[in-house]
C-alpha cells in the first residue's frame, strides 16, 4: 500500500462501505457522521468511527483505504459540547464522499453524477447533504440506493 494523503475529513463506515464527510472547520462533519453511526445502529447495521478530523489516505489494488490517526482513535468531537468516545475501526475502503453544504449558499439542484476526485487520481460518488439534514442516512440511502447493499 502506498501513503497518498494527509486530510481534512471525517471518515465512518456503514456495513462495509466506507463514507468521507468533507468540508471546512466547522461545517457539521462530526455532527453529519454522528448521526449517520447512529441511525444506522437504530437500524440493526453495523456502524463505527474511522477517524474524525484527520483521516490518511491508501491506494491498494484501485481501492483507496481510509485510516486513522492511531492518537485519535475512537475519538470524535462534537462541536460546543466535547470529545465523546465510540465504538471505531482503523479502517475501510472508501465508498462515498458526503460534501456538507449550508441550505442558503448551495446550488437548489448539485450536478448529476458528481464524484470527488482523491490524491489518487481515484473518484468516489460524491453527495451533497446539508449541514442541518435532520436525517442524512435517509439523504445518503435515497440518493445512493445502492448504497444500503
Amino acid at each position: 500500500m502506498t501513503l497518498l494523503s494527509n486530510l481534512h475529513a471525517t471518515a465512518i463506515v456503514i456495513g462495509t462501505r466506507g463514507i468521507l464527510f468533507l468540508g471546512p472547520s466547522g461545517a457539521g462533519k462530526s455532527m453529519l457522521a454522528l448521526a449517520c453511526i447512529d441511525a444506522a445502529r437504530q437500524a440493526g447495521q453495523f456502524s463505527a468511527l474511522i477517524a474524525d478530523d484527520q483521516v490518511f489516505l491508501e491506494n491498494a489494488n484501485g481501492c483507496t483505504i481510509v485510516k486513522r490517526p492511531p492518537a485519535t482513535a475512537g475519538l470524535l468531537e462534537i462541536r460546543h459540547s466535547g470529545i465523546v468516545s465510540l465504538a471505531s475501526v482503523d479502517a475501510a475502503v472508501l465508498h462515498m464522499a458526503v460534501r456538507i453544504v449550508e441550505r442558503n449558499d448551495a446550488e437548489r439542484m448539485p450536478p448529476a453524477f458528481e464524484t470527488y476526485s482523491l490524491p489518487s487520481g481515484l473518484e468516489l460518488p460524491l453527495i451533497r447533504v446539508a449541514a442541518d439534514a435532520l436525517a442524512p442516512l435517509a439523504v445518503l440511502a435515497a440518493l445512493a440506493p445502492d448504497f444500503a447493499r
